[in-house]
């Protein structure tokens, strides 16, 4: 399946220099879905030069043609969502109606940031000298290394590509060695689109290797990646030899507070559709359950429940609800949490084991929690799978209290009917994202990033394209 594929370096596919290939493996049945190419160091050389080349032609392309060009992504992109959600399927797990949503949200975001393209405002502040003037203006900042997870594929890639894009700047993108397929399609639709040659790249191999090439280059001047705390920190202090950019949205372990004055069967609802998107392995999924002792045994009634009845299985069959965990290596870290949540003292309520009569697949049964405790290893390292340790409070202060002292800060999740909780909640939560009374987070026109160690930086909204520019100030004589 990846043979019309390779390495997109100059507008065009090749096969690295090397021929050498590695296997992606189609989590829902361990079968190889392919071989994919697997770049050398002279193909990173390569692309580097020709990103070099593309920024040259692309920050000279006028902002109302670059937004034509972007726009027709979006359409295209509408145009084509079942061929990637399919290949989201297949390398990802996720069942095909995630699949269509995820991609139906890329094109969103390559539609905003064609609009935004229009709207780089800069900014002429008075002097204080009569024969001077002062312009502010914005620059794009050059050639962009844009590192993608393998956890939503083609939005991520979405976001980076399409705001670099929209500043003026050309593109390295970087997906996973889990999900290449995905993201190669939509160089395809980026070439079809009308994006000049060398203005978006794409490097398919191993991540540490190629991400280390294209940081340690002095074409590269600005780093996104999404990732984990782990290797962002690893990315931060190879960028800091070159002080180049970075804009990072790393790990998190979202709270999801429910206050005593909620309609349970509401919050239970928006509970299971935050929770289990993508089987857990979502950033900003809930995964810290803080419950008001009052309502906490019908809410743990309720979602055990809800949670019996969501459907497993392969993502490409009618009507499955959670498909597998996208590796092997996945699958065992959350085998090994559960084990340790009920070492530690915590009770299942439900699943907790491989699901029955699946013989094949990286396969695992949502697991709800009773009697967790915040000093339990669950609370602490982010599950990122569908593990739900839930706990109680009584106070205010106290949630909010226990809810922030964590290192991460990306999402948060607040339940309550009182205006006055729900506003002085979300002042208070230390997360760069606070959902109240919603389990929608993710939208193209909201800033998405975090704070304390999930990152710095924002992708999405107006705020987004100002991480892929320079500032400008002119002082400018207009006599002598």
């Amino acid at each position: 399946m990846y043979s019309k594929f390779g390495q997109f370096i100059d507008g065009k596919w090749q096969p690295s220099e090397k021929k050498e290939t590695y296997e992606v493996i189609n989590p829902a049945t361990e079968e190889i879905i392919g071989s994919a190419s697997k770049a050398s160091s002279a193909d990173v050389q390569e692309a580097l030069r020709s990103a070099e080349k593309g920024f040259e032609v692309w920050k000279k392309t006028p902002p109302w043609q670059r937004a034509s060009i972007i726009r027709n992504i979006a359409d295209l992109i509408r145009k084509k969502n079942d061929v990637l959600a399919k290949w989201l399927t297949l390398e990802v797990g996720k069942p095909l109606a995630e699949a269509v949503g995820e991609v139906n949200g890329a094109a969103d975001i390559f539609e905003w940031n064609a609009e935004e393209t229009k709207r780089i405002y800069g900014q002429t502040v008075e002097s204080r000298f009569e024969n001077t003037r002062i312009h502010v203006y914005y620059q794009p900042v050059g050639v962009v290394a844009a590192l993608v997870p393998w956890n939503f594929p083609v939005i991520l890639a979405a976001r980076k590509i399409s705001t670099a894009l929209a500043a003026g700047c050309s593109v390295i993108c970087k997906p996973d060695v889990i999900t290449p397929g995905c993201v190669m399609e939509m160089m395809n639709i980026i070439k079809e689109a009308g994006v000049p040659p060398g203005v978006v790249n794409l490097l398919s191999g191993d991540p540490a290797e190629i991400s280390s090439q294209l940081i340690a280059s002095d074409i590269i001047k600005k780093i996104s990646i999404t990732g984990s705390t782990r290797v962002g920190k690893l990315i931060l202090k190879q960028a800091a030899d070159k002080v180049q950019r970075v804009t990072m949205e790393l790990s998190g372990h979202a709270p999801f507070i429910v206050f005593d004055d909620t309609d349970i069967q509401k919050v239970t609802e928006m509970a299971i559709a935050a929770k289990f998107r993508n089987n857990g392995q979502v950033c900003i999924s809930p995964s810290r359950f803080y419950i008001h002792e009052s309502k906490k045994d019908e809410f743990t009634k309720s979602f055990v429940e809800e949670t019996k009845k969501l459907k497993i299985g392969n993502g490409l069959n009618e009507g499955v609800q959670l498909g597998p965990m996208t590796t092997k290596k996945r699958l065992e870290e959350i085998e090994q949490m559960v084990e340790t949540t009920k070492k530690e003292g915590a009770k299942i309520l439900c699943g907790g084991q491989k699901p029955s009569g699946f013989n094949k697949g990286y396969f695992y049964e949502p697991t709800v929690f009773d009697n967790v405790k915040d000093d339990f290893t669950i609370m602490k390292v982010e599950p990122f799978g569908p593990l739900v340790p839930i706990t109680t409070f009584k106070h205010f202060d106290e949630v909010i209290k226990r809810a922030n002292n964590h290192d991460l800060g990306l999402a948060s999740y607040i339940f309550t009917n009182s205006m006055e909780k729900a506003h002085k909640a979300s002042e208070l939560m230390e997360t760069g994202i606070v959902a109240v009374n919603t389990p929608v987070v993710a939208v193209a026109e909201a800033p998405f990033g975090g704070i304390k160690q999930t990152g710095y930086g924002r992708e999405g909204g107006s705020m987004g394209i100002k991480d892929y520019l320079n500032i400008k100030y002119t002082h400018l004589g207009i006599s002598n």
